[in-house]
C-alpha cells in the first residue's frame, strides 16, 4: 500500500468532511433566518369582492381606502335603517365591530336608541347620496336622506351625516371613530 496516496486521500476526505459541515451549517443558518423572517412578515391578502370594483389589499392592521369606504358605508346603512325588529340585530352586527374605547359608549347610547325605538315603534330609512373622505383623519362621511316614521305620524325627512373612521387589527375591520348628527360634513376634503 502506497502511503503517500493513502494520506493524500485521507487529507482530502477530512477536508471534504469539513467543508459539507460549514455548507450545511450555513444552510441551516439561511433555514432559521427565513423561518423568523417568515414569522415576522406581514401577510397580505388581495381580495376582489363583489361589492367592490377593482382589487383591494388587507394587511394585519391596515387596509386600502376601498376597502374601509366600503365598511364605512356599510355601517352607515345598519344605523341609519333600523325598525322595532330589526334594532337589537343591528345592535348585536355592530357591537364586535366597535374599538374597545367606544364599544361601551356606543354600546349605551345604541341601547337607549333601541329601547325608544321599540317603545315608540319607529321606523328610519336612510339613503345615502354623498360620500366624503378627509385624508388627514382617515375619516369617511356618509350623507343622506333619513325618513323616520312611526305609527299614526307623518315622515319626517331629515339631512343625517354618518362620521365613520375604520381601521383594522388582526385583518378585521375596527369603527375606531363614530358619530351621527344632522346636516351636512363638518371638515373635510374632498377625494
Amino acid at each position: 500500500m502506497d502511503y503517500r496516496t493513502l494520506t493524500r486521500t485521507w487529507r482530502g476526505i477530512t477536508a471534504e468532511n469539513r467543508f459539507h459541515r460549514l455548507v450545511v451549517a450555513l444552510l441551516l443558518l439561511a433555514n432559521l433566518l427565513t423561518l423568523v423572517a417568515l414569522g415576522r412578515a406581514d401577510r397580505t391578502v388581495v381580495l376582489v369582492p363583489p361589492i367592490l370594483e377593482g382589487e383591494v389589499n388587507i394587511a394585519r392592521d391596515k387596509a386600502s381606502r376601498d376597502v374601509k369606504e366600503a365598511w364605512a358605508v356599510h355601517v352607515a346603512g345598519l344605523l341609519g335603517n333600523v325598525g322595532a325588529d330589526s334594532a337589537d340585530f343591528i345592535r348585536t352586527a355592530l357591537e364586535p365591530l366597535l374599538a374597545p374605547a367606544l364599544r361601551r359608549e356606543v354600546s349605551a347610547v345604541i341601547g337607549d336608541q333601541v329601547d325608544a325605538i321599540k317603545r315608540e315603534r319607529v321606523s328610519m330609512h336612510f339613503t345615502p347620496n354623498a360620500l366624503a373622505y378627509d385624508a388627514g383623519s382617515d375619516t369617511f362621511f356618509v350623507t343622506g336622506l333619513q325618513v323616520s316614521a312611526g305609527p299614526g305620524a307623518e315622515p319626517v325627512r331629515r339631512q343625517r351625516t354618518f362620521e365613520v373612521r375604520v381601521g383594522f387589527r388582526h385583518y378585521r375591520p375596527v369603527i375606531a371613530h363614530l358619530d351621527v348628527y344632522a346636516g351636512g360634513p363638518r371638515n373635510r376634503d374632498q377625494p
